[in-house]
Parts: structure tokens; sequence; C-alpha cells
């Protein structure tokens, strides 16, 4: 048997968990007024008038809101120039304020009131009739149309250019808040592992998880928790029915937290008893491939290099090409920060820099349909001298979590 797997139950596990919460330092209303001025610096540069933010992680990440989308539509303006203002439905103006941390105007709609032809008004009182809107890259649709049929002046362009640009590289503050998640995460991972027994469900795996980073301090639970045994390992986010744990099967549990909505996310593959000569070496093939996928994260090189490099190694083994199955069969990763998923990403044709601050998941999974899969997914983030380790990766199949190294 794997060192660490096995041995205990859900109960123990549990018990003799504390969380992981003290000192953790929320975002600073000065950081997020910085965060604005350094929107406002890049639409003077880009020649766009205002940006608009839809209730979205970029609202909270601006203004210290938590919203979530609806129909009814709620969001901020930031003018390049000039106060920024909220616009949200009338019976919801008491609660934005109450959680306001950026003073602001507010206006309110009523339920009869087209909140369009409001949020137009206020848009052309801010910056006028002419330029472009920066608009939100998650908004839904309905409020572009209804931008345009209540008579936007302003030409639309994804906001992405503007807010997605500020979040790619993230403070000091936030990557102190995304590692206190992924500490919570692998300890999480660590005891997920010792709980296996023959028999058990990855339902019951599942649930565990949710407890368990509720335990130690996540935000609220699990924000997302695939457990898988077996054949099914083989497929990337799972599949639709539960399996019970045998002897012999390959493990793979890929969960993760939020930490002051920051997230962490690591997966950890191994065998539940004794691995065999194929485990062995697909797993000893992925280590090697997330490996040089990290040495080949160095400042000023472009995303694609890093999935380039790790996706050489599996085809040097006679995997793959490309995309191809068995072999991997999706990018190397993707950036991570108050959403999962979010851009830059570690995938063929991103070609932005590497940059200080930027964080990634670095997984590139390799899959054997009708055998098994393995997935070993830590996360790093980009400093002044190169990658750094959220989470050291995993040490070998047979220590998985290495407690012996």
């Amino acid at each position: 048997m794997a060192i660490g797997v096995g041995g205990s139950t859900m109960d123990a596990e549990l018990a003799r968990m504390e969380s992981m919460r003290g000192g953790v330092e929320p975002i600073s209303v000065a950081e997020r007024r910085a965060r604005i001025e350094k929107a406002r610096e890049l639409m003077r540069e880009q020649g766009i008038a205002a940006l608009y933010l839809d209730a979205t992680t970029s609202l909270t990440y601006f203004t210290g809101l938590k919203f979530y989308q609806s129909e009814r539509t709620l969001g901020a303006v930031i003018p390049a120039e000039g106060e920024m203002f909220y616009l949200c439905p009338a019976f919801e103006v008491e609660k934005l304020r109450e959680g306001m941390t950026i003073d602001a105007p507010v206006h309110g709609w009523e339920e009869h009131e087209s909140p369009f032809d409001l949020l137009v008004e206020q848009i052309h009182k801010a910056v006028g009739t002419s330029g472009r809107l920066a608009v939100d890259e998650q908004a839904p649709f309905f409020l572009f149309d209804g931008l345009r049929k209540a008579g936007l002046a302003l030409d639309c362009v994804n906001g992405a250019a503007i807010a997605g640009a500020c979040r790619a590289r993230k403070s000091a503050a936030e990557i102190a808040l995304m590692q206190r998640a992924k500490d919570i995460t692998l300890e999480v991972q660590k005891a997920a592992a010792r709980i296996l027994h023959p028999g058990i469900k990855t339902t019951e795996v599942v649930q565990f998880i949710d407890k368990a980073h509720r335990a130690m301090g996540a935000d609220n639970g699990s924000i997302f928790c695939i457990v898988l045994f077996g054949e099914p390992t083989a497929y990337p986010h799972g599949v639709s029915y539960p399996q019970e744990l045998e002897h012999g099967d390959m493990v793979l549990i890929d969960t993760g937290c939020r930490v002051e909505g920051y997230n962490s996310d690591i997966t950890r593959s191994y065998v539940f008893g004794e691995a065999n000569a194929k485990q062995r070496e697909i797993w000893a093939l992925e280590k090697a491939a997330q490996a040089a996928g990290f040495e080949a994260a160095r400042l000023g090189a472009p995303c694609e290099n890093v999935d380039r490099a790790a996706r050489d190694v599996i085809v040097a083994a006679g995997l793959g090409p490309d995309y191809k199955v068995p072999g991997l069969p999706h990018r190397t990763g993707h950036g991570i920060g108050m959403d999962v998923h979010e851009g830059p990403y570690l995938v063929r044709g991103d070609k932005t820099p590497l940059a200080p601050g930027m964080c990634f998941s670095n997984e590139p999974m390799i899959c054997l349909y009708g055998e098994f899969g393995v997935r070993l997914e830590d996360h790093f983030y980009m400093t002044e001298d190169g990658p750094r380790w959220f989470t050291q990766p995993s040490h070998s199949i047979d220590d998985p979590f290495g407690l012996e190294a």
C-alpha cells in the first residue's frame, strides 16, 4: 500500500482537524482603490471611456461587493475619468450600501422599469455619447442586447482588456490568500487518502472532502470535487456514475476551496494497493511532464511554452501527438485567482508573456481510455526570479505526499 493511503476513518480525520484560517488578511480597501486606478490607467491608454462590471468576480475584485448574477441587472461603472457609480434593483440598494467598501452613488431601478434605460442614461451623463465602453467579459448577452436597444451611443468592447489585465498579475496579498487555500486543500487531500478502504464509494469521499474543507477554515466547503476510482480516472472531468474502491485501482481526487474568495485546485493520483508496471510508468511520465512544464515557465516567455514543454515529454514517450489519446487531451494549465479558471492559459496559441504575479495550474494529465488516467496538479506563481510552487509536487507513486521523503 502506498504510504499515507488507508488506515484511518472519516470520523477520526474530522475529529483531529483544526482551522487553518488564523492570520488570514482580507484584501484591503486601499488595494481595491489601487486596482480601480490601474483600470483607469489602462482605459486611458487604450482609449476606453468606461468599464462596466456585472455581478461577477470582477465586481468583487474592484469593489469588494459580492452578489450573484441573475435576470436582475446589478453592476458598477468605472469611468476613465470621474466618479464611478453602482446600479441595482431598488430593493437591493440598502443591501448594496451595507456591503459597500468603495463609496459611490447608487442608482436603483424599480421592478417595472428598464435597468438598461437607466444604465445608458447614467453612462451618457458620466462619459458622454462617444467612445468605447468595456463590458465585463462574463456579462450575459441580454445585458448587451438591452444596452443596444436602450440607445447606448458608445461602442462595446470586451472588458477583459481592462479587468483581465488587472487580475492576471496578483499582488502579494492575493498570493498569500491563495497560498492558504492551497495549504488547506493539500491537507484535505492527505486526509482523504487516509480514509480510503475497499468498498468506499466516490460519493462518500466527496462528502468527506466538503466537511474537511469546512473544518479547516475554507470559505464555504469545497467549491468543486472530482473523485474517481479505476477506469473512470481516464476521463478528465469524471463520469456520471459513482464507483466503489477496489485493490489495484488508480485513485484520482481533484478538489479545491476558497479563502476570502481566492481559489485552490489540487489533484492527486495514486494507487490503492500495489501499483502495477504500467501504472508506475504512466505516473512517472506524468511527473516528468509536469516538471518540464515548470522548468519552461520563464519570465518573458509566452504561456504556450509551458504547454509545449510538458506535451513534448508525453509525445516523446510515444503518446499523442497533440491532443490524441492515449496522451494529453487538453491544455497543460489555466490561470487562477478569484475564478478557478481565468486567463491567461498555458495552451498553444496563448502568447501572453509570463510576468511576475501570474498564477497557474500545471496539470498535463495523461489519459488512457479504457484503463486509467493520471493527473498531478499543483500551482505555481511567477516571481522576479522565475516560477515558484504553491504546493510541492507529489513525491512518488509509493509515497504520494512525501511523508517519508
